[in-house]
């Protein structure tokens, strides 16, 4: 038996802790912000870099951020492109890649990948295909946590087989209920219903969408849990079952179910809520026996009982709040521990030595109109000036002025983090650099999210996100 910096005991993993191969050479099969945010990690860490790119990418900045880049897939193919594993696959080999880092959407939750990666002698800088058997699903996720003895909402067990399985079943459990793609993330695939009329179009829609981001159309049902607050743990896990958390990021603030602004730690959350948090996430971690990062997400009701959602066991968007109150580089731990490394190697032997310092807030800039019911909007960007200054972190997507905006990808133009010492300054502070930026040729959501952050009951740290 080993025993976490938690205090919890887990059998021993297989890995040796001896067992380890240094990456020297790294692709990362994905594109934009997030490819961009790996190669810098690596390249801190003295690691080469390769990047993929689709045809409709060949602009794209982060083909430019690698030591070098090679196009993927054909012209008319900015999605397949991305998720061929044989292509990229093949890249890595001809290119003599040690190591694949899948980012974030498209493969990073995609077992056969995993599996693929491990067959030819690649390192998958995530966890092993059996745990992303277990965890991808947010359905077998939802079991593993149930053996865990960790409260789920109460959904189906099985992905609907039909339109009108999901209509049976969300009359027996009343509604409102939530559709979900049982692979993917990122708020594809979700859909809010309050009625049979409702479920049966949301059945097509989410089985198309899911299909499309992920390559896996399955859907499930739960128990719509009205007005949550959205809390997610950040776990670090070693090959050697060791495990801890990173604190917890309050993720309440969504529209169309994706997340707009999130904050870190979350405020207000009572201590006993957050503890008992903290150690159902690692009871998680352990059961399925998954290494690298991953964060674990809960629901938060009114009545203060919570409520396991979902595992991602990969890098998330938001991962750089949690960097900032930290000082803990998430990007260079996964590396680390898909070396081999354990956690005591990497300087985190011990959860007290975690401390977390002060508050950050991300607010994802994007090119989609408020005017214009957020339609996204694509072109040439004539201006572009960020704006940056003590406190503010930015993680962008594109190269600046000049850069094409296309219809066949995500809308996210850049995050904006910002850190101070209370969650008053750190408003402040992310204001300050929404108002400071100045983009020509596209609109953005940058309008929406200075109301945010002006928003009284934001400014004071609460929950409530009724004015979104």
């Amino acid at each position: 038996m080993t025993t976490t910096p938690s205090g919890q005991s887990q059998p021993q993993a297989t890995t040796n802790a001896s067992e380890k191969k240094a990456i020297k050479k790294l692709m990362v099969a994905n594109r934009g912000e997030v490819a961009v945010r790996v190669f810098r990690a690596a390249t801190e860490l003295g690691i080469s870099t390769v990047a993929v790119y689709s045809w409709e990418d060949r602009l794209s900045i982060h083909r430019y951020k690698a030591d070098e880049a090679w196009q993927i897939g054909e012209e008319g193919e900015p999605l397949r492109a991305y998720l061929d594993i044989d292509a990229v696959i093949g890249v890595a080999l001809a290119r003599g890649v040690d190591a694949i880092h899948p980012g974030y959407g498209f493969l990073s939750e995609n077992e056969e990948f995993s599996r693929r990666c491990a067959e030819v002698g690649i390192t998958f800088i995530g966890p092993p295909p059996e745990a992303l058997a277990r965890l991808g699903d947010k359905l077998s996720a939802r079991a593993l946590a149930g053996e865990a003895d960790v409260a789920v909402v109460p959904g189906t067990e099985a992905p609907l087989a039909d339109a009108q399985a999901a209509v049976v079943f969300a009359n027996e459990v009343g509604f409102p209920v939530m559709l979900k793609a049982a692979f993917g993330g990122g708020g594809r695939g979700m859909r809010r219903c309050h009625d049979d009329d409702e479920v049966k179009e949301a059945f097509t829609t989410a089985t198309r969408e899911a299909t499309a981001a992920f390559g896996r159309g399955e859907v499930f049902l739960e128990k719509l849990v009205d007005r949550p607050r959205h809390i997610e743990v950040q776990i670090l896990a070693d090959q050697q079952g060791d495990v801890v958390h990173l604190f917890e990021r309050d993720c309440s603030i969504q529209r169309r179910h994706q997340k707009v602004v999130e904050v870190a730690p979350a405020v207000g959350l009572p201590e006993g809520t957050r503890r008992a948090m903290f150690d159902d996430a690692i009871k998680v971690i352990q059961a399925a026996g998954l290494h690298g990062a991953a964060t674990v997400e809960f629901l938060l009701g009114q009545d203060g009982n919570y409520y396991f959602i979902e595992v991602n066991p990969r890098l998330q968007v938001e991962h750089t709040i949690t960097e900032l109150i930290t000082g803990i580089d998430i990007v260079q731990a996964q590396i680390r521990i898909a070396e081999g490394r354990t956690l005591a190697e990497i300087g985190l032997a011990r959860q007290s030595d975690i401390v977390a310092r002060g508050t950050a807030i991300q607010a994802r800039v994007t090119t989609e109109d408020p005017r214009n019911n957020f339609a996204p909007d694509t072109g040439r960007l004539t201006a572009y000036r960020s704006a940056a200054g003590f406190g503010i972190r930015l993680d962008p997507g594109v190269a600046g002025a000049g850069a094409i905006i296309t219809p066949h990808y995500d809308s996210l133009l850049v995050k904006v983090s910002a850190w101070a010492l209370s969650h008053e300054a750190a408003c402040q502070k992310l204001r300050r650099s929404l108002v400071e930026f100045r983009i020509r040729g596209v609109a953005t959501n940058i309008p929406f999210l200075e109301n945010i952050i002006r928003h009284e009951s934001f400014q004071q740290g609460e929950a409530d996100t009724g004015f979104i």
